[in-house]
């Protein structure tokens, strides 16, 4: 039912099926939304500026260059990727840029068919609860035949209202994730690793990073490598189900791999199998969280890097027995509704009052683990901590 009702722009954004008509994915809804997120950058910031990013999906890139046209006809400054890269840069790019607020173009782990547009707010987080409302009551007020306002991506580009971000940010970005690391002690870095992007935007930065640590025995499963928005080998990209990471497993039986790593196609996600002795067990997103916590919770510990007041978070749907653990070493638990936007609320009010280093990780038990403020949300699970 494509015009039955109008797509809804939810507490994060829009998600719907690519196609035509007032309730798909296409140039007519995301430019309606950028034209409802300008009018409430425009009321709430004197000169507003927005980052933008995309994922591998289908017209993520046309999605992207429409938005960015639209908050440029508004005369909001953009800075958009020149290339796809996982959400979580999105994030680091807002705060690195000291702008107003970020789009990302993705639909997560969603089928092929699907894409969507995730808003964030200055923080680098997904907007708030009130910031989204004040967004839905530009509905209201929007006709969308005398206020929309839209130009040319080109032309706003050579005019410089529209820029390409910096590598320097990327490689900012990247140094950031590196510094999460809590090892202090000389590790084999010869552990075989099998990894998947799932075909999406992953394996540029998370290769990177594992190379960069010194992990060079890694073998990319060459069927997801490429960005690809059909999804060909995993027609439901979410590394938590099995069949999403079957050829991955096949690889890592083939080569005897100790590991393997699959992100979705956004990046925000990651999925780990490991060796044992009847083949390869896939972890949930509860276990590799619970070893995570007690892990930076140790060598924090152990190198005397454990803050006075140190703070965890996990959702309220995230297994009990990771309080157990933050208890055994002193650290007080949050618990926050599902959604990483509720963990980035606690994590903005620990900033605001000046306990920032207080915070040393959250996750919860869909795939989404993270470590640092500056680093936005989640891809900091594929740091080898």
């Amino acid at each position: 039912m494509p015009f039955f009702r109008d797509l809804s722009f939810g507490t994060g954004g829009l998600r719907g099926v690519i196609g035509a008509g007032t309730n798909r994915m296409n140039t007519y809804t995301v430019a309606k939304a950028s034209q409802r997120l300008a009018n409430y950058l425009k009321h709430e910031f004197s000169s507003p500026s927005v980052v933008i990013g995309y994922d591998s999906r289908i017209q993520s890139d046309l999605f992207a260059k429409t938005a960015a046209a639209v908050c440029s006809a508004n005369g909001i400054q953009v800075h958009i990727w020149s290339e796809l890269l996982p959400v979580p840069t999105v994030s680091y790019a807002v705060r690195y840029l000291h702008a107003s607020s970020g789009i990302m173009i993705t639909a997560s782990h969603n089928p092929s068919k699907y894409n969507g547009y995730k808003v964030y707010g200055t923080d680098g987080c997904q907007i708030t609860t009130e910031a989204a409302s004040a967004i839905l009551t530009e509905v209201d007020k929007l006709d969308i035949f005398d206020d929309m306002r839209m130009g040319d991506f080109e032309e706003f580009l050579s005019a410089g209202t529209i820029k390409y971000i910096d590598g320097d940010v990327y490689t900012a970005y990247i140094e950031e994730v590196k510094n999460q690391s809590v090892l202090t002690d000389e590790i084999d870095c010869d552990v075989a690793i099998v990894y998947s992007p799932l075909n999406g935007t992953g394996l540029k930065p998370v290769t990177e990073v594992l190379r960069d640590a010194g992990f060079t025995n890694i073998t990319v499963v060459a069927e997801q490598e490429k960005p690809d928005g059909n999804f060909p080998t995993c027609p439901y990209p979410n590394p938590e189900i099995p069949e999403a990471v079957k050829l991955g497993l096949q690889y890592c039986e083939r080569t005897g791999a100790d590991l393997l790593l699959a992100t979705d196609p956004d990046c925000d996600r990651c999925g780990i199998a490991v060796k044992d002795p009847d083949g390869y067990q896939l972890l949930t997103g509860n276990e590799v969280g619970l070893l995570l916590l007690d892990f930076i919770c140790s060598q924090r510990l152990r190198n005397n890097k454990m803050p006075r007041h140190p703070v965890f978070v996990k959702t309220i749907v995230t297994t009990e027995l990771a309080e157990r653990i933050a208890e055994h070493y002193g650290v007080q638990t949050v618990n926050v509704l599902t959604g990483f936007k509720f963990i980035g609320e606690v994590i903005g009010r620990l900033e605001k009052e000046g306990r920032k280093n207080d915070f040393i990780c959250a996750f919860e038990e869909s795939y989404g683990y993270l470590t640092g403020i500056m680093l936005g949300i989640r891809m900091e699970s594929m740091l080898p901590l």
